[in-house]
C-alpha cells in the first residue's frame, strides 16, 4: 500500500469483525515500526500487547473499575479553548450521529464511552507506556511510533483505534499489568478488521484547510 493511501484510510475504527489477528502480523508491525524517529535515538517507547484470555482478562477488570482520580494526565485541555471547542463539538456530533444517538439520549452516550474499556470489539489491544521521567519531546517521539504503527496495520490490511481513554484507567492497568508507579500508562491503540458496513465506521471526518495551519515563506 502507498504511504499516502495509508494515510488516507487510516481512521479510528470503532467496530471490528470477530475474526483473530496473527501474532505473525503484529510481530512484523511492531519490528518495522522500530524504525520510528526518536530525538538522541532514545526510543522511548514501550508497550505491552493482548489477546485471548488475557485481553479478556483486563477488560473484565476495568470493566469493574472506575476512572483514576486525579487522572495521571489531562488529554481533554485544548476543548476548553474557543479554536479547538468547535472541532471537538463537530467530530462528536458526527460520531454520534453516524449512531443516531441525540445528545439528551445519555445512556447511550455512556454506553459507547464505555465500549472503549473493551476496545470496541476488536481482537487486539496494545497498551503503551513509557517511564514517568520521559518529557514533553519523548512523548512526541512516542507519538511518531504509534502513527508508524497505524500506518504499518493499514499495509496488512488492518484497521486500529487510537485509545487515549485507557490512560484513564492508567493505575487500575498498570496494577494489574504489574507495571510500576513510576511508568506512565499513555493509551491504547484497538488493532483488528473493521467493519466496514457499521455506520460507525463511516462518518466524514473534518479536517481545517491547510492554510490555517501551515504558513509558507520563501517559496516562488
Amino acid at each position: 500500500m502507498e504511504t499516502s493511501k495509508a494515510v488516507a484510510t487510516r481512521r479510528s475504527v470503532r467496530a471490528y469483525h470477530d475474526k483473530p489477528v496473527s501474532f505473525e502480523t503484529i510481530q512484523r508491525v511492531l519490528d518495522r515500526a522500530r524504525m520510528a524517529p526518536s530525538g538522541c535515538n532514545y526510543q522511548p517507547w514501550e508497550a505491552t500487547v493482548l489477546t485471548g484470555a488475557p485481553l479478556k482478562a483486563l477488560q473484565d477488570v476495568l470493566l469493574a473499575a472506575q476512572p483514576d482520580d486525579p487522572a495521571e494526565y489531562d488529554w481533554a485541555a485544548p476543548g476548553q479553548h474557543a479554536k479547538y471547542l468547535p472541532r471537538l463539538q463537530a467530530v462528536g456530533a458526527a460520531l454520534y450521529g453516524a449512531m443516531g444517538v441525540s445528545r439528551e439520549q445519555t445512556d447511550q452516550r455512556e454506553a459507547f464511552a464505555r465500549a472503549n474499556l473493551t476496545s470496541f470489539g476488536a481482537p487486539v489491544l496494545l497498551l503503551c507506556h513509557f517511564p514517568k521521567f520521559m518529557k514533553e519531546a519523548q512523548w512526541s517521539d512516542v507519538g511518531m511510533w504509534l502513527q508508524t504503527i497505524m500506518l504499518l496495520l493499514r499495509e496488512e490490511g488492518l484497521d486500529s483505534c487510537p485509545q487515549e481513554y485507557m490512560g484513564t484507567y492508567g493505575r487500575t492497568i498498570k496494577a494489574h499489568l504489574g507495571l510500576g508507579d513510576d511508568i506512565m500508562l499513555f493509551c491504547g491503540i484497538a488493532i483488528g478488521y473493521g467493519d466496514e458496513a457499521a455506520p460507525i465506521n463511516g462518518f466524514q471526518r473534518e479536517r481545517v484547510p491547510l492554510d490555517e495551519q501551515i504558513k509558507f515563506l520563501g517559496f516562488n
